[in-house]
């Protein structure tokens, strides 16, 4: 029996619609724009830049925009460092830090050096080794897509002004899921 298999992006949509209803506190607190109240914590250029990439790795460009051109790390970094606690923060900092660790051990370089196939590499590493920091990464970075302009228009069925409410629309094969 041959076993058929969802193109990536499909999957991470079918994904995001299964998270929504099951958003960490972070993420549930930055949508309704409340913060933590703690000390915002502002990440430097080079950690910026790492969580650029590791989005992009998440989600990447294909026939569609991906994390980088959504600016999924401007969220990211706003999430963490305003609706998140210290505890936290420095949780999402220590999987900032063991990726690097992780690209120097491997290849010798800072992660944002390394060529794509390596940083998946490294991700993969990070899935079993990082899994709290990853998935949260994951969570973020998906949360973050689907949230942007471009998640919302370009990847997702967009009705700016939609009609009358129908709660069963049945979706044409190949047909892109609605934006909320």
């Amino acid at each position: 029996m041959p076993t058929s298999f969802i193109p990536r992006r499909e999957a991470l949509q079918r994904l995001a619609l299964l998270v929504g209803a099951t958003l960490s506190l972070p993420v549930q607190a930055a949508l309704r724009g409340e913060t933590s109240g703690a000390e915002p914590l502002v990440f430097s250029a080079d950690q910026q830049k790492l969580i650029a990439d590791l989005a992009e790795i998440i989600f990447p460009s294909t026939d569609t925009p991906g994390a980088k051109a959504a600016g999924v790390d401007r969220f990211i970094g706003y999430v963490v460092g305003h609706c998140t606690v210290p505890a936290q923060q420095e949780t999402f900092q220590k999987g900032l830090q063991q990726t690097d660790a992780f690209s120097q051990a491997a290849f010798g370089k800072p992660f944002s050096e390394l060529d794509p196939t390596q940083q998946t590499e490294i991700v993969r590493q990070l899935t079993q080794r990082e899994k709290p920091f990853f998935l949260n990464m994951r969570e973020l970075t998906i949360v973050g897509f689907f949230t942007s302009e471009l998640g919302a228009t370009k990847v997702a069925e967009y009705l700016p002004v939609p009609g009358r409410f129908q709660g069963d629309i049945p979706l044409k094969p190949g047909q892109k899921v609605w934006a909320i």
